[in-house]
């Protein structure tokens, strides 16, 4: 039986460590490897598929079952170390090599998870299906001690280097500089690699804040801590940004000179705009004036997860768009096709990524000449902000947005504050715009246990306020439907 915590969500397999680290590892990646022998993707790579991790504690023993995984299948692993998603994504998407991501990205160290790709890039959701029928096909209780003993060889190019030389090679050694950029390293797997780019490009990188221990920074939900260590860096140094990404350094975060942190669809916005994007793909989380700022001839929404963006940028392309350029609230950037600037190529790499629009946001400000606080301004973004009730069962944030959806009544009674309803829309959760024009947008996480609540108003102030109204509100509903099973039961 499955344990309960494992699960794919909106991006790969993710869990509690004490039941992932074990037999469970070593049998979804033996899923993952029949799944690829049985379609004969795997064998143009002769067979070789990478292996790559975060720095969380756990990660390096779940790598070498997944490395003892593959080779029991008859493939041939190759560890790749420590080293953000996106750049092993880069080089398996290059050379045509399958590849599975240790890493729990932006959620706690008592869990960690998978991420899978083939050798064209993230799997979809028909691949979790296979993944799925395999693993119940294969119904494997126990590694054997011989795969236990196994060691993975190790890839011959420098993987970091390559990611490193794609930027590079692309913007320029100058195209940087002048600017001073904090680095708030903390456990990120980037925490060099940004410093290094940084500094290649030509500006004055400042590392700040490296942690000993794994820290899980959500682009979404920031700690309050560090909201407020950056207003201090911001206030002691003199810098142009601070920037920063998420565990595996798939999501970016950025901040004005101020020590703000602008949200991760403003820099995508401001990504996709710097690249000349004609198309953009996002998900219904997005800021609602991505459609009126002007910047675009063409927006799509798709639900929350990197492969609805995927299968959204395919869309656009078949659609006709020269240069189109998927993100997600969270701030990661996934490239839908080559751009080409000045002579120079940038391949597209389909597979969220920091680097990039950390690069871009920071290249504005030596573009335009201007403070990234008011080129974000430009965009004329309503205020949103968002967050998340943790520890709340998937079943029960599921029952609340289903009731949500499906019960008028409930649903006008609950927005009488904001005005009552004025239109809705269930593409993922249930994004509510209230008759005042303000929106909440209530969510269930699809790889942990929390609901998500984002709101969108006319200034920070109210949608602080509103935030912490639908955060309360959410909060009051799923306890009331706990206490009903309780009594119930």
């Amino acid at each position: 039986m499955v344990p309960s915590s494992l699960k794919f969500g909106t991006s790969g397999l993710r869990g509690l460590v004490v039941e992932l680290n074990g037999v469970p590892a070593f049998a979804y990646t033996r899923a993952f490897a029949e799944m690829l022998k049985e379609d004969g993707s795997v064998a143009a790579s002769r067979n070789v598929v990478l292996v790559g991790r975060d720095l969380r504690e756990s990660s390096p023993s779940i790598a070498q079952l997944c490395c003892a995984a593959l080779q029991e299948a008859g493939l041939v692993p190759l560890d790749c170390g420590a080293l953000p998603t996106p750049a092993l994504a880069y080089h398996g998407m290059r050379f045509g090599i399958p590849a599975i991501m240790v890493t729990g990205s932006h959620i706690p160290e008592d869990r960690n998870g998978l991420k899978f790709y083939r050798a064209q890039g993230e799997i979809d959701k028909k691949d979790e299906t296979s993944i799925l029928a395999w693993h119940a096909k294969l119904a494997i209780t126990a590694v054997p001690e011989a795969a236990r003993a196994m060691r993975a060889g190790a890839p011959d190019l420098d993987l970091i280097a390559a990611y490193k030389a794609r930027y590079r090679e692309f913007f320029g050694a100058g195209a940087l500089t002048g600017l001073t950029v904090g680095v708030y390293q903390h456990s990120s797997v980037a925490r060099d690699v940004i410093v290094e780019m940084l500094e290649a490009l030509g500006a004055r990188a400042v590392p700040l804040g490296r942690a000993t221990s794994f820290i899980p920074v959500d682009t979404e939900a920031l700690r309050q801590e560090d909201e407020v260590l950056a207003g201090q860096w911001a206030a002691e140094q003199r810098l142009d940004a601070i920037v920063s990404t998420d565990g595996d350094a798939d999501r970016p975060l950025v901040s004005d000179a101020s020590g703000l942190f602008l949200r991760g669809d403003l820099v995508g916005a401001i990504t996709a705009k710097s690249l000349g994007a004609d198309a953009i793909v996002t998900p219904v989380t997005s800021n609602s004036a991505l459609e009126t700022c002007g910047a675009f001839r063409a927006v799509l929404r798709t639900r929350v997860g990197s492969p609805y963006v995927i299968e959204g940028m395919a869309e656009a392309g078949r659609a006709g768009a020269q240069a189109v350029v998927g993100f997600e609230a969270n701030g990661g950037v996934l490239l839908g096709s080559d751009i080409v600037r000045e002579g120079r190529r940038l391949a597209a790499l389909p597979t969220r990524d920091a680097m990039l629009p950390i690069i871009c946001a920071l290249g504005e400000i030596v573009a335009q000449n201007k403070p990234l606080a008011e080129i974000g301004a430009a965009f004329a973004f309503k205020a949103a902000a968002s967050n998340r009730l943790q520890d709340v069962a998937t079943d029960k944030s599921a029952a609340f947005v289903a009731q949500l959806q499906q019960d008028e009544t409930f649903r006008s009674n609950l927005m009488e504050p904001l005005g009552g309803v004025a239109e809705v829309n269930s593409r993922d959760g249930l994004r509510i715009m209230a008759n005042n024009g303000e929106v909440v947008h209530f969510r269930p996480s699809g790889n942990a246990p929390e609901l998500r609540v984002y709101v969108e108003a006319v200034t920070a102030d109210r949608a602080e306020g509103l935030l912490e109204w639908g955060l309360a509100v959410a909060q009051r509903q799923v306890a009331a439907a706990h206490a009903s099973t309780v009594q119930r039961a």
